[in-house]
């Protein structure tokens, strides 16, 4: 293993075992339920916004690490960004999962989420990687956003 995977994994179990994220908002906009049926994990996300800016995000939930890591360093990544950048940071995490996508510059878009960038070897845990990418797409087709 390099260490650039030390540091990604590193990174994953910090986040699954102390996430500041996991907490409930006072007040937000809007929240939507995630749920894996093959796994069991579940998440509630819950999304503040001001105007097209996502001012914060937490979450509520069980899961597996990757799951729970994944959910974590996806809210750290949104936070303070437009609702367009945040479609397409997802987009590039989506396409990142399934390996349609190599190019490095838009790689680093995503921050810390580059981390699950080897999910896509596991093909159990790729479901539990995009449980809360997939929620937060949701979310915002569902709330005309």
């Amino acid at each position: 293993m390099s260490e650039l995977d030390d540091l990604y994994n590193e990174i994953i179990m910090e986040h699954s075992m102390n996430s500041y994220n996991k907490k409930s908002l006072e007040n937000y906009d809007y929240c939507e339920m995630g749920h894996n049926p093959n796994c069991g994990d579940e998440i509630k996300l819950e999304v503040k916004l001001n105007g097209d800016v996502i001012e914060d995000m937490a979450f509520l939930g069980h899961g597996c690490a990757i799951s729970q890591s994944s959910t974590s360093i996806m809210i750290d990544v949104l936070r303070g960004k437009t609702i367009e950048e945040a479609k397409n940071i997802i987009k590039i995490f989506i396409e990142m999962i399934k390996r349609n996508i190599k190019d490095e510059e838009e790689l680093k878009k995503l921050e810390d989420a580059i981390a699950f960038k080897n999910v896509s070897n596991m093909p159990a845990r790729v479901k539990c990687a995009l449980l809360a990418w997939h929620t937060m797409e949701e979310l915002l087709e569902k709330n005309g956003k």
